[in-house]
């Protein structure tokens, strides 16, 4: 595609002098355009050589929409959590920027280089992008960071007033248990000497990796800490509650903008935490029938959702789950309610939202009070919490085309600490590990490094499956086309649909496909079926939640029984020759999930039969893709549980009267119809055989359907393509140095404490988290635009450049520690 677009240029006003008649020039984007779709600006265009004055003329460009979501996994990284500060900190710059990048706004810093980042996409490949942070889940250190990240993106709310808290206050001095400091210079005197060997013979950790100018204060703060008590957590658990609640108060204290998401977008926040006790689940088994098992996970859910009146803003559970998930063991004292609790009240906080947090947040022990539940670090069992980020891309808004990503932030993947070591020397390879190397290992660093393999597996099996999917649909595409015809070709009125023709045309191929799928339509219908009753199950589940495992098996036996009295499950009429009428009722009422496949796989033919043959952005494709997304949304509202929050039914109301009420709540009836009448009018704009196209795609879809959800095994697209992964990490961000977090970081040291015990090693890994944050953020929102639409290196190099030196402007004042290392970095980034 050419780097520029159409413009056409009229007239501002009728019967001006020099009036210029309508014509089609080249010339670049302008990258400051608000509106979707088309947008419109005014110049003054000089038409002298006509020997006219100069007029002002309207330009109108057509401009594709995108969007580009991030599903964020936070791991745990101890004191690194100051490095993953800064890298978060880029990524609400980013959601910053590109806000304002939309509503035409300005922006400092690294921002104004993402907001000119957005600005270069648009005009290189035709694509306005929007970059929406929407899920984001968090084990220990990287819990913490979400924790704030989602709060800032969800409200509004800045994430600078947290930097110096940071800087200042994650320290050993400041996290210690004042009943743990060393009271004397007699404390534990027998330690100073063991204290004093270790920091001062020759080649120590200090000496090696320590500037001059910080050995004095790690050596002081390290005897100290040394000193503090033994065999009980050295950091103070209530202490850290107040630091977080600080941090909270500083937010809210600090600047106030608009949230960084749209209303209507969910903003999903999992914090992964270790119930110690662990908490009993029931399996259903052949023999015995049930079984029960202590189960240790925990996630921790908030989601803030502007249409159901939520919001992320009960500053005491997330101060719960913050302090929970980074309850390291051995380091920090678990955690339990009753801390914050004493925390609060010595404050005078009241908590309102006390007995909410806990319904929703902890498990039912019978005999057992909420407030004594002991919840230790969720990097125990959970570093990388994928699967609940997944799951929450369930029930997500798409108004246009997405690209999904899972982005996750690994600080040190290259830094291990665990270490064996090489023949002869202690703990190196070619040695068995000793006796407390095997149990801290096995105990808390290997649970933690475990790698991500089987998480990244399963996105990868979701999006082969989606490929798989794809790739069938085109084979037969070419057969279904060929039905359709053979049902409407000679339709005289096929090439001016109404909505009325819309919806007679629509039950006509839904009824024949049904039918020529002769007994292959029966193992559908009764899976279209499954996932039907499975899914108001979960509602009523949701709305009414049940009282244990028992409880839910028993809804289940009880919703399938009703199906079965109404006649559900005889699924096809007559010698197989289609749905049976009570089947189709149901479907009618009641499948959601066809209507939103079916309008995904309309904007997928508008891309790969309809815009393809272009050279360049149609207007008419434009509005077209544009209708489909609306009307998609509109579906996407029915299926979240906001559309059925205010549903009034009782709790001990019959599986019949739940199945009615949500399809009388939804009205899907109703809805198809007023879809028919957007989706008529935006084919009506088409050009004959593009309307053709996508009419055969929109009545076609029941064949395809037919053939392709029982591979898929009834759960459909998601929501647009295959997903894709990025990683964050000193090892990925390679424009400045390389060599990975044991070159750049100082927080690995003393295993990965070492930022806890020097404002200087703080200032240099917060300062690293943001370089490194821009220079990946810059490449994962550029490859969002590929073939000649993309960016080129030269291109995303200078944008790089520009963006380290706005951090490193910004950053100087604040890290007066790291000033030698700016300058150092000023040289090695170049003008």
């Amino acid at each position: 595609m050419p780097r520029s677009f159409p413009y056409f240029v009229i007239p501002a006003k009728a019967g001006t002098q020099g009036g210029i008649s309508l014509r089609t020039l080249w010339v670049p984007a302008f990258a400051g355009m608000t509106n979707i779709g088309m947008a419109a600006l005014h110049l003054n265009a000089d038409t002298s050589e006509r020997g006219t004055a100069p007029v002002k003329h309207a330009i109108v460009f057509a401009m594709r929409e995108k969007e580009l979501r991030f599903a964020l996994i936070c791991y745990g990284g101890i004191s690194l959590a100051v490095y993953m500060h800064g890298i978060t900190k880029e990524i609400w710059r980013l959601a910053a920027a590109s806000r304002a990048f939309h509503d035409g706004e300005a922006v400092a810093g690294s921002g104004g280089v993402y907001r000119d980042l957005l600005a270069a996409i648009a005009e290189h490949g035709g694509v306005k992008l929007r970059v929406l942070p929407d899920i984001i889940a968090g084990a220990s250190a990287g819990g913490i960071n979400g924790i704030f990240l989602a709060r800032a993106l969800a409200t509004g709310k800045s994430l600078d007033p947290l930097t110096e808290l940071w800087l200042e206050d994650a320290d050993v001095d400041s996290l210690i248990d004042p009943d743990a400091r060393p009271l004397s210079a007699m404390t534990k005197f027998w330690a100073v000497p063991i204290a004093g060997w270790a920091m001062k013979r020759r080649g120590n950790a200090i000496d090696r990796t320590v500037g001059e100018d910080a050995q004095d204060e790690v050596r002081a703060k390290l005897s100290r800490f040394v000193r503090a008590r033994w065999f009980e957590p050295p950091f103070g658990g209530e202490t850290f509650s107040n630091l977080l609640l600080d941090a909270f108060d500083a937010m809210d204290a600090g600047p106030q903008g608009s949230p960084l998401v749209p209303t209507g977008q969910p903003v999903d926040l999992i914090v992964s935490v270790t119930d110690f006790a662990g908490h009993r689940e029931q399996l259903t088994l052949n023999s015995p029938s049930r079984v029960t098992e202590q189960e240790h996970r925990l996630m921790m859910h908030f989601r803030q959702n502007g249409r159901a009146g939520r919001r992320l803003d009960d500053v005491p559970g997330l101060v719960a789950a913050a302090r929970a998930t980074a309850s390291f063991p051995g380091a920090f004292p678990p955690f339990t309610l009753r801390e914050l609790d004493a925390a609060l009240e010595k404050r005078g906080v009241a908590w309102p939202g006390r007995d909410a947090f806990i319904l929703a947040q902890l498990p039912r022990v019978p005999d057992s009070d909420p407030a004594d539940r002991v919840l230790i670090d969720g990097a125990v069992l959970a570093n990388a919490p994928f699967r609940p980020a997944i799951a929450a891309l369930k029930q997500r808004p798409a108004r246009r085309e997405i690209d999904r990503r899972f982005i996750y932030i690994d600080p040190k993947p290259d830094y291990k600490a665990i270490s064996i070591g090489k023949p002869g020397e202690p703990g190196e390879e070619g040695q068995l590990p000793g006796f407390l190397p095997t149990i801290l290992g096995s105990l808390s660093a290997i649970p933690r490094e475990q790698p991500i393999r089987e998480n990244i597996e399963m996105i990868e099996s979701m999006s082969r499956r989606i490929r798989r999917m794809q790739h069938i649909i085109d084979a037969m595409k070419v057969e279904v086309e060929e039905q359709v015809a053979a049902l409407f070709g000679t339709t005289f009125f096929l090439d001016t649909p109404t909505p009325a023709r819309l919806a007679k045309w629509r039950a006509k191929a839904q009824d024949q496909a049904a039918a020529r799928a002769g007994f292959a339509y029966a193992p559908y219908g009764h899976l279209k079926l499954s996932a039907v009753i499975d899914e108001i199950a979960n509602i009523v589940d949701r709305l009414v939640p049940p009282e244990g495992p028992v409880h839910v098996i028993n809804r289940r036996i009880a919703m399938w029984t009703e199906a079965r009295a109404r006649g559900l499950d005889r699924i096809s009429g007559k010698r197989g020759t289609g749905a049976s009428s009570e089947a189709i009722d149901f479907f009618r009422t009641h499948d959601l999930g066809f209507r939103i496949r079916r309008l995904r796989f309309l904007a997928r033919e508008l891309d790969t039969a309809v815009e393809a043959t272009r050279e360049r952005r149609d207007p008419v494709c434009e509005d077209m893709r544009e209708t489909i997304f609306a009307a998609l949304g509109h579906y996407l509202e029915r299926e979240g549980d906001a559309w059925l929050a205010d549903l009034d039914v009782p709790a001990d109301t019959e599986p019949g009267q739940w199945i009615d009420a949500i399809a009388a709540r939804r009205d899907l009836v109703a809805l198809d119809a007023e879809t028919d009448v957007v989706i008529a009018a935006a084919l009506g704009k088409l050009p004959k055989d593009d309307r053709r196209t996508m009419l055969f795609a929109y009545l076609g879809y029941p064949f395809y359907d037919i053939a392709t959800l029982p591979l898929l095994q009834g759960e459909g697209f998601d929501e647009f393509d295959p997903i894709k992964i990025d990683r964050i990490s000193p090892s990925d961000a390679t424009a400045i140095r390389t060599g990975g977090a044991a070159a750049m970081l100082k927080g690995v040291e003393f295993n990965s404490f070492g930022a806890f015990f020097s404002r200087t090693y703080r200032e240099n890994d917060y300062l690293w988290g943001r370089l490194h944050g821009a220079d990946r953020l810059i490449d994962i929102v550029a490859s969002s635009v590929g073939g000649e639409g993309a960016m080129s290196a030269d291109e995303l190099k200078a944008l790089k450049r520009r963006a380290f030196h706005a951090i490193l402007d910004e950053e100087e004042g604040r890290l007066p520690k790291v000033k030698a290392l700016i300058d150092e970095l000023r040289g090695e980034i170049g003008p």
